[in-house]
């Protein structure tokens, strides 16, 4: 783009020592669909551009959404004079140098989704959950986008990728509920007729819970349900929130945690949130975060990797470092065979009392079942998960092989997980 050249160009004649110029060509497609039918249908494309600049440690960001030449230099005087108004950030480090090679991730672009008919894909899933169970409701969206990126550092890259996104809610009565999703970067690869399936299942076998009793449970998490804890997991992992004090993981570093594998891959194939570069041009990794249960690394961009003295994991954010896809495994067992326990399949409201220590609590919801005796018995409701995530993770005994990519509005960032046995879970009944 010779128009981000040229705007990179006058702010660093103007004195920025550093910028990242990122343009993401963007179009998408929805269809919502409640009570067996589809209700609406939209359509996005827009254009955005976003702009890193640094001036003398003082930083800025924003966004751009009219550019031309005409206005190039009325946008790099505002930039220049409004950061004269910020303050120094003294533990700013600098940016990725380059030049850097970024190697192409396999099944991230897939161009059927070009010419998708998402209307009948969606009826498949409907029709699906509908064997099942009475109702069903979700959403189906797929993202196509255009991403460049250049710096000041003498990067400059690109990259097409595709995404589709399916989640269905399957319904009887109260209580009788199931929910499952898949996300892909391809459509080969996307589960719509297996998700919605699963949704039916899990609402037809939760008829007529009972009420739960508190006290401590060896729990099974399915998909749905450990997700959001992964997520938990990997944000306390940034070095943003260990140096913001809101990290259960702060002085956890080369510490035994627990008996499992926490990965960050941005290089995964198919992975829903794979790229070849990070925000500022770094190019990506798989990072392994818990090796064996030994905390191993913070996620790092190039400033704080500086300050710490480690190499960057190419994990910017700019801000606050991120995870891009995140992996889990434990030893594989029958996660089952237990004397008494709990099967959760899916959670909401997962919140915190104090990030720093990882007191936690988090409701059940869709259908929740007893096991007894290694067998899956009576389904259960109005109950809450209250406890302490190290002590969750420490208690992880082993998983299944049934491995899923999935991501739900309480894990925005995407997981491939299979279904998780924590042993001495507390549970407690939920407040009115």
């Amino acid at each position: 783009m010779k128009i981000a050249e040229k705007l990179k160009t006058k702010l660093m004649k103007k004195g920025a020592s550093d910028v990242i110029i990122s343009a993401i060509n963007y179009s998408g497609k929805q269809i919502k669909f409640v009570n067996n039918k589809v209700v609406k249908t939209g359509t996005e494309a827009a254009q955005d551009i976003s702009l890193f600049v640094a001036v003398n440690k003082k930083i800025l960001t924003t966004s751009i959404k009219d550019i031309n030449e005409n206005k190039l230099d009325s946008i790099s005087n505002k930039i220049i004079r409004f950061s004269k108004n910020l303050p120094k950030n003294p533990n700013y480090e600098g940016i990725t140098q380059g030049p850097k090679k970024h190697k192409e991730i396999s099944q991230t672009y897939d161009k059927k989704v070009l010419d998708l008919d998402e209307a009948d894909l969606v009826q498949k899933g409907i029709n699906k959950a509908l064997e099942y169970s009475k109702r069903v409701s979700g959403v189906f969206e797929t993202n196509i986008a255009d991403s460049y990126l250049l710096t000041s550092n003498n990067i400059e890259t690109e990259e097409k990728s595709t995404q589709l996104y399916f989640s269905i809610r399957a319904l009887n009565n109260n209580y009788e509920s199931g929910h499952m999703n898949s996300c892909s970067r391809t459509l080969n690869l996307l589960e719509v007729e297996e998700a919605a399936k699963l949704a039916g299942e899990i609402a037809k076998k939760a008829k007529n819970p009972l009420p739960g009793k508190e006290g401590k449970y060896d729990v099974v998490f399915s998909h749905m349900a450990f997700a959001p804890l992964l997520n938990n997991i990997a944000e306390a992992a940034s070095i943003f929130a260990v140096e913001s004090g809101l990290s259960f993981l702060s002085n956890q570093l080369n510490k035994k945690l627990g008996n499992f594998n926490l990965i960050d891959d941005a290089t995964l194939p198919n992975g829903y949130n794979s790229t070849k570069y990070d925000a500022e041009g770094s190019p990506t990794q798989l990072n392994k975060i818990i090796d064996n249960g030994i905390l191993k690394t913070y996620l790092h961009n190039t400033s704080t990797a500086k300050r710490y003295k480690v190499k960057t994991t190419a994990n910017a954010g700019l801000i606050s470092p991120d995870a891009f896809n995140i992996i889990f495994d434990a030893p594989q067992k029958d996660i089952f065979n237990i004397k008494k326990g709990i099967y959760v399949t899916n959670v909401w409201y997962t919140r915190f009392q104090n990030y720093h220590t990882g007191d936690f609590s988090t409701i059940p919801r869709d259908g929740m079942f007893l096991i007894e005796n290694g067998k899956i018995t009576k389904p259960i409701k109005n109950v809450r998960i209250s406890d302490n995530i190290l002590n969750i993770i420490a208690n992880i005994s082993g998983c299944n092989n049934n491995v899923k990519q999935l991501k739900s509005w309480e894990a925005e960032t995407p997981v491939k997980t299979p279904e998780v046995l924590v042993k001495n879970v507390n549970i407690t009944k939920p407040t009115d």
